[in-house]
């Protein structure tokens, strides 16, 4: 399918911009890994991401570049020229136009907001529940959510979910929930990058539709498709139709056994039907009557 084909050539430019942040990362290059034409990647990129090339390179490096203000002392300089801009100068305004602070003052500002063991990478971030998010499953007290300063993918936080046990029983999801009227009789597709660290059982975004009564009208998890292992930046979606009966609409992370990971840059998209829905169908069809009782056939038998 066209569409399917699309999001792997962007999946592609992805890991290959990732691989290359510190590097020369033209359109012509990042569209030869994605063996598109630069016209037709510019245009497929933009749609499917949200941003242009060049932006989203941008907030890459700069959000890169802001990690390592907090957990290193390296001159300012050094750093902007790590990351590809002519100048500190440079550096700084195109800085300040994502964090509304110059880099100096990032790093002062926000290393107050932390300890010094976990400016070094010794800690794990102090515990700062996302606002809005929720810790639910059905072991939530065996994991932790919060917001991390030193990993993000764009801005200035991260929300992230850990174990705390290295049992593989259950799961907890850091999740919202909110009306369905402005998206009624829609297409609602939701995107988010991920990130993990030595996932040993499953992890995934999810969305759930719901109706009166509690009807569950269309979900995904990602359980098909999931997230394993140690994985960097990547970026995920779930397609579902909101019927016009729907009454809210769930969205989250989910993780499931031992392992963390982080979400950013979330958002959500009206699209139309020339993009498949991911809906998973948890309603098997009933037979009319009761089958292989005396457990002597085969399904070729049928």
């Amino acid at each position: 399918m066209v569409y399917d084909e699309h999001v792997r050539a962007v999946k592609r430019s992805i890991r290959y911009i990732e691989e290359h942040l510190k590097g020369d990362l033209s359109l012509e290059k990042v569209a030869d890994q994605a063996a598109f034409s630069m016209y037709h990647f510019h245009r497929m990129f933009q749609a499917y991401v949200g941003d242009t090339l060049a932006d989203y390179i941008r907030k890459r490096r700069l959000a890169c570049a802001a990690g390592e203000l907090l957990s290193t002392e390296r001159r300012i300089l050094d750093i902007a020229l790590e990351y590809q801009f002519e100048s500190q100068e440079v550096f700084t305004r195109a800085f300040k136009r994502v964090y509304y602070m110059t880099p100096g003052q990032y790093r002062k500002y926000v290393q107050t907001l932390l300890t010094r063991k976990e400016r070094r990478g010794q800690m794990e971030p102090i515990k700062q529940e996302p606002y809005g998010w929720k810790l639910t499953g059905t072991h939530p007290h065996l994991y932790t959510m919060g917001v991390d300063r030193l990993v993000t993918h764009q801005g200035r936080a991260s929300g992230y979910l850990m174990s705390e046990s290295e049992q593989l029983e259950g799961f907890a999801t850091m999740m919202q929930m909110f009306k369905a009227d402005r998206y009624l009789g829609k297409r609602l597709r939701l995107t988010g990058f991920v990130k993990s660290d030595d996932v040993k059982g499953w992890a995934g975004l999810w969305m759930r539709i719901d109706g009166a009564d509690e009807d569950m009208l269309g979900f995904d998890n990602m359980g098909n498709r999931p997230i394993g292992g140690t994985t960097p930046w990547s970026q995920y979606s779930i397609v579902l139709d909101v019927p016009k009966s729907s009454k809210e609409i769930a969205i989250g992370v989910l993780l499931y056994g031992p392992g963390k990971i982080w979400v950013d840059s979330l958002r959500l998209d009206e699209v139309d039907e020339k993009i498949p829905t991911t809906n998973i169908d948890l309603m098997e069809e009933i037979p009319e009557e009761p089958v292989n009782l005396s457990f002597d056939e085969a399904p070729e038998d049928q």
